[in-house]
């Protein structure tokens, strides 16, 4: 195994961790986010837009005990996924396909780029 592959292992085993660590509420979303690796790999991109999907929903996990757990057991599945160092399924890859562009993303023309960013994520 290479270097560049053993970096991609150990980062997918390093954001399943962080994930977990959100699930069992040893840490919040924004830690959590603060601390992914700057990566190109999709799984870890997934991981990461599904954490900001989970901070997002916040409201409606506590009014919707079904969505809430849904939700868990999804982010569960990529907590596993990752900490085995293995690549997600394809259909949750593909569920943030339209918002990867790096995890540490350095916005085009500053707040403008950020604002342009933002609205095409919440949808705008």
């Amino acid at each position: 195994m290479n270097q560049q592959n053993t970096e991609i292992l150990n980062n997918r085993k390093f954001v399943g961790r962080l994930v977990y660590s959100v699930l069992t509420e040893r840490r919040c979303v924004r830690e959590a986010l603060k601390l992914f690796p700057d990566s190109m790999d999709k799984n870890i991109e997934c991981a990461y837009h599904a954490l900001v999907h989970y901070e997002a929903d916040e409201d409606m996990r506590y009014q919707d005990i079904e969505y809430k757990e849904a939700q868990n057991d999804y982010l569960e599945e990529i907590a596993q996924t990752l900490s085995a160092g293995k690549e997600l399924p394809r259909n949750i890859i593909a569920d943030y396909e339209d918002y990867y562009k790096g995890t540490a993303t350095i916005w085009k023309n500053g707040w403008q780029g950020f604002l342009k960013e933002f609205k095409r994520f919440i949808n705008i």
